[in-house]
């Protein structure tokens, strides 16, 4: 049976775009997919804890000689590691929040990288690779070829080196200049952020339908 892992981490509840689109790609996933199952994680209502000197190492000591704090911590990297093991699919939720992404990604990132679980400790190959993982992308502002800030968007550059360990590749769909209406000052970009995000809805919708690659 067909399975996707779908993931939030947005702070902004029911103003967050990313979740309004992350909801739109389960739906559309399970429409494609009968049957299947889900599992949801909200990094951003229910944040993992960032790793500290104790638990960075866990993955690398010997079962009974970890501390009780390193134990805890390779048991929650195990658990966030095979959620995406259990999965065909992973949806993410990216929102860029001051030209990167949010704390919590960066955490659950942080978690999934474990020599045995996620790593070949031998041949340093990843071991989550195989399955979708798409990435919808919310940004405010805009960050395209030629605009003021081109590349100022460290999110979507960052993801594929922080997941490169695990064998995961993301894929993306991005709707950008989203503050455009609720910003004065970007009211004449409304347009440009109309077309950005039926853009984003149309890639979505057409995602999982028949003769669309996975």
């Amino acid at each position: 049976m067909p399975h996707l892992l779908h993931i939030d981490s947005s702070i902004q509840g029911e103003r967050s775009v990313s979740r309004r689109l992350t909801a739109r790609a389960r739906q559309a996933w399970q429409a494609a997919h009968p049957g299947g199952t889900v599992t949801y994680r909200d990094l951003g209502a229910e944040p993992l804890p960032h790793l500290t000197p104790a638990s960075a190492g866990a993955g690398l000591t010997p079962a009974e000689a970890r501390t009780p704090e390193q134990a805890a911590a390779y048991a929650l990297s195990e658990e966030i590691i095979n959620e995406v093991k259990a999965a065909d699919a992973v949806v993410l939720g990216l929102p860029v929040y001051n030209f990167g992404a949010p704390s919590s990604v960066k955490t659950w990132v942080d978690h999934l990288i474990v020599p045995g679980l996620s790593v070949d400790g031998a041949t340093q190959q990843g071991l989550l690779g195989g399955r979708e993982l798409l990435v919808v992308i919310s940004r405010g502002g805009g960050y395209g070829p030629g605009t003021p800030r081109e590349g100022w968007d460290h999110a979507e550059q960052w993801l594929p080196h922080g997941l490169a360990l695990t064998g995961l590749e993301p894929d993306y769909v991005i709707a950008e200049l989203t503050l455009a209406h609720v910003n004065p000052a970007m009211s004449e970009l409304i347009p440009l952020a109309d077309a950005s995000m039926k853009a984003a809805e149309e890639a979505i919708d057409n995602r999982w339908k028949a003769g669309v690659p996975a």
